[in-house]
């Protein structure tokens, strides 16, 4: 028999909150920090990331947003008639949307005034173990690095189907072995940035500094424990290990929690705001498998709820923003209804429900071993 993986509930952090949920963090350490972020229809999710970054000490977010239909243009729009977030329109004019707005941001005095900058999806929270659990608590914590790059931790659907308007942050609680991921201990990352850090542009997990710099010149670089990134990840010298590095003892001090999935009716739109077009193609489920092991638990983020939905609460106290925020939940619940009448995405919602947990690489592993038929 396969042994059973065991759960747990994280790297040794605490249980209790202890997270200021004030911006009185940001006027105690004096550090302008700025999160960049690319949307396309995450109208639902946009509070909570907000809210989420402005207790960990996020001061400033510059959003780009494209060919919006669920109201998160408008959201933006708003948000940044009230001087929470700064909203501009993707340059994009092919289809690398995030490095073309990457490369715009980095022109962007909103960044380029930055103490910090923290290039992150809608889906991802840093999850930060130390100290009073924000950004400048890490940053102290590693002993202020000019690079940090905190490894990911994709957490799983674990059987949720209906989308419910909440935190995500609360409902999923399910990963994969955080010192390995689809059977490799090489796991990826996202980076902050210092504002010293020898640039030669952002890159989506990391950023990259010129080939021919100096030994003596390369940065300070450390994992999300403090320790320094390996050589070959710091000089990008193997394609391989451009974004990721081994896990295993990176999470000390943070880790980044990645919710790809989140529930198997938003993850059905999810999928057609990325490819509309599945006429007479068969649909491939890898991703979805690769991030949906359940075989740890972790909670340890449930620390943030109490300042993270007083900090919503704040912001849907207003009643624009409110309205806006309902009108995004609402059109995405239609567009997920909409979406289960066609026959491809039915077929698709049963395949994802009916796929194993386990991911294709471990599950390949398994047969190879002759162990397969026991793990079934």
């Amino acid at each position: 028999m396969v042994e059973q993986r065991r759960a747990t509930s994280g790297p040794g952090q605490k249980t209790g909150t202890g997270v200021m949920s004030e911006m009185d963090q940001t006027q105690r350490t004096g550090l302008r920090i700025t999160a960049v972020t690319c949307v396309k229809n995450e109208g639902p999710f946009l509070l909570e990331w907000i809210a989420f970054h402005r207790v960990i000490g996020v001061t400033d977010f510059l959003f780009y947003s494209n060919d919006c239909t669920d109201g998160t243009d408008r959201m933006l729009d708003a948000l940044a008639a009230r001087g929470i977030v700064q909203h501009l329109p993707n340059p994009a004019e092919g289809r690398n949307y995030q490095m073309e707005a990457l490369k715009h941001a980095a022109t962007q005095d909103i960044v380029t005034g930055a103490d910090w900058v923290w290039i992150a999806d809608v889906d991802e929270f840093l999850n930060i173990h130390v100290g009073d659990h924000t950004i400048p608590a890490l940053i102290e914590a590693c002993g202020d690095p000019q690079a940090i790059s905190v490894t990911f931790q994709f957490f799983a659907n674990a059987g949720i189907e209906g989308f419910e308007d909440r935190p995500v942050i609360a409902q999923f609680t399910r990963s994969h072995n955080p010192d390995i991921w689809c059977g490799e201990t090489a796991i990826e990352v996202k980076s902050l940035i210092r504002n010293d850090f020898p640039l030669q542009y952002y890159g989506a997990h990391r950023p990259f500094f010129r080939s021919k710099l100096p030994p003596r010149k390369h940065p300070k670089w450390t994992d999300g424990a403090g320790r320094a990134v390996p050589h070959k990840f710091l000089v990008a010298a193997n394609p391989r290990r451009i974004r990721k590095f081994p896990a295993m003892g990176a999470r000390v001090h943070a880790t980044l929690n990645h919710y790809a999935l989140r529930s198997l009716d938003s993850y059905l739109v999810k999928n057609d705001r990325g490819d509309v077009n599945r006429e007479n193609r068969a649909f491939d489920d890898s991703y979805w498998r690769e991030r949906n092991d359940p075989a740890w638990e972790d909670t340890s983020i449930h620390r943030y709820l109490p300042a993270l939905e007083a900090e919503m609460a704040r912001l849907r106290a207003d009643p624009e923003i409110d309205a806006l925020h309902l009108e995004c939940v609402a059109l995405h619940g239609a567009r997920a209804a909409t979406l289960l009448e066609q026959p491809a995405y039915q077929e698709m919602r049963a395949q994802l429900r009916a796929a194993s947990t386990l991911p294709p690489q471990e599950e390949t592993l398994l047969r190879e071993l002759g162990l397969w038929e026991d793990a079934a």
